[in-house]
């Protein structure tokens, strides 16, 4: 009886398990290529901004590493964050305690997040392949917010993860 009850909770665990592994996304392993890697390599340089080379081909400073963990792609993160196309001041986006599941986000963001850990804070350059590419991002009313092929610019706060 013992070891078909220690049989039974093995099974279960395994189950368990397989069904979180299916529910997870894989990693895209996107790389953008080298055009636009070199462009956004201009533009921190012309800035004078010093950034740390992803293999990906997008940069990013961690401003604060945090500490207790990483998150990843099968993470739901609370981040605090904002979001700007590189050759303005405006942010098209921002959020305070936001809540996502990482691997539905973009790939700058499913690479970049969990290079910190709770409680730090990142700054990702991206190139358009690792964000929205050769398409407009448009808001609800029909206005244009992010231009197709923009670098990005990222400063995300990672508040918590499960």
């Amino acid at each position: 009886m013992r070891k078909l009850v220690l049989c039974l909770i093995s099974i279960a665990i395994f189950s368990i398990g397989c069904k979180k592994n299916s529910e997870c996304p894989k990693d895209d392993n996107l790389v953008a290529p080298l055009m636009e890697e070199q462009a956004l390599a201009a533009y921190l340089n012309a800035n004078g901004i010093v950034a740390t080379k992803h293999a990906n081909n997008m940069y990013y400073q961690i401003i604060t590493p945090g500490t207790g963990g990483s998150p990843d792609l099968c993470s739901s993160v609370r981040v605090s964050y904002t979001g700007r196309v590189s050759n303005s001041a405006v942010n098209f986006d921002a959020g305070t305690n936001t809540d996502f599941k990482l691997g539905v986000l973009i790939s700058g963001w499913k690479k970049g997040v969990p290079l910190i850990q709770k409680g730090g804070r990142i700054k990702l350059y991206l190139p358009p392949y690792l964000a929205y590419g050769a398409n407009d991002v448009k808001d609800g009313n029909g206005k244009v917010v992010i231009p197709a092929n923009s670098i990005l610019v990222f400063d995300i706060t990672l508040v918590d993860f499960q």
